[in-house]
């Protein structure tokens, strides 16, 4: 076996995502043969792949196939995570990819969906940071369990930074760690959204694969604010089933549609799309109807990014501080991985075929 056998068996794998094959991609590296051994490197887009055995099997078989049937194939796996900026990265500079998550109205989940989505990259082994931009109801800071706690500052460059939160692996910002619980933050919207881009500019948010943006509901100035200051790389929008939801899903998605903005849309995730009983595990009940977010999606031609039921140990978990994704609910965290993976293919797949992105230009 020589490395062009290799390289030759492996250009007949295809990366399921991207379309091309794998020595095409300039996925394969380090590659090492001793005999009838033979191991080498696959380049993942992501760590937190969810192709990843699919791509070695495919790996290992065209090698006993094309090569040496004999051939004992060790398939080792990094990553490089994809991005696309197009700005100078004078800000979030060490940061890959901006997600923004996003709904139409209020409490349809976002927050929750959004946490559960950071924990899930990271446990994927992406690093991930999680911004709670909720500036009127921030909630972060009850759901991971840190309420009461501040951030620490450090300097950097004569520069005072925020260091965020670090728990259960990820790095979290909120405004909830910064001013009293028991004081309403009433702001008028210029102040909303100069605090929205202190949390972007005076945060060391460091090296990250991944920085989930938990959006305020609606649609108004600290979502044009957050786009304005830094390219965000596609947005996930979070809707119920029912009617209601489903008409303002639709403005925050003619939104990030508009000409100006022209933010992707990465997808969008139904969230209390069935209730299932503890007791009853098979069942599910639809009480705010069925597939309305399956159904929209469809409507506007959009990657629908899957269903997370409506489960007691969610909200409880959100209440103690100890995410879905960090429970023992299984059902409920392969609902989140499922949707996690999903997003993450559509992120690769945005990076690899849309134009890059950069700040909007609002019109004055």
């Amino acid at each position: 076996m020589t490395e062009a056998d290799i390289l030759k068996a492996l250009s007949n794998v295809q990366e399921p995502d991207l379309g091309k094959d794998l020595v095409t991609l300039n996925m394969i590296k380090d590659i090492e043969i001793d005999g009838n051994n033979v191991q080498f490197t696959v380049v993942l887009t992501t760590p937190a792949c969810p192709m990843k055995d699919m791509i070695g099997n495919a790996c290992k078989n065209a090698i006993n196939l094309l090569v040496n049937k004999e051939a004992i194939v060790k398939v080792n796996f990094t990553s490089n995570t994809t991005t696309n900026r197009k700005d100078t990265k004078q800000i979030l500079t060490g940061v890959k990819n901006i997600i923004a998550v996003v709904s139409g109205k209020g409490g349809v989940g976002k927050s929750t969906v959004a946490a559960n989505f950071a924990l899930a990259l990271a446990e994927g082994g992406a690093k991930v940071g999680l911004m709670d931009a909720d500036i009127y109801g921030p909630s972060m800071h009850i759901m991971f369990g840190v309420r009461g706690e501040r951030p620490m500052m450090k300097e950097v460059d004569g520069k005072g930074l925020i260091v965020p939160i670090e728990k259960y692996g990820i790095k979290l910002m909120s405004i909830g760690l910064l001013v009293d619980e028991k004081s309403a933050v009433v702001w008028r919207g210029p102040m909303a959204s100069s605090a929205i881009q202190q949390f972007v500019t005076e945060v060391d948010w460091g090296e990250l694969d991944y920085l989930v943006i938990d959006m305020p509901p609606g649609t108004g100035d600290i979502h044009l604010t957050l786009m304005q200051v830094v390219p965000v790389t596609g947005a996930i929008i979070v809707t119920t089933p029912q009617t209601v939801a489903l008409a303002d899903a639709k403005k925050a998605i003619a939104m990030f549609g508009q000409a100006q903005i022209n933010v992707p849309v990465i997808g969008l995730v139904e969230n209390m799309a069935y209730f299932t009983p503890a007791e009853l595990p098979n069942n599910k009940y639809y009480l705010f109807g069925k597939e309305g977010g399956k159904n929209l999606a469809e409507e506007y031609e959009l990657n629908f990014l899957g269903q997370i039921p409506l489960v007691q140990t969610i909200r409880e978990g959100g209440d103690n501080g100890i995410p879905a994704m960090i429970g023992d609910d299984i059902v409920t965290q392969n609902a989140f991985r499922n949707f996690a993976s999903l997003a993450v293919r559509n992120i690769a797949i945005r990076n690899a075929n849309i134009p890059k992105t950069k700040n909007i230009e609002m019109m004055k």
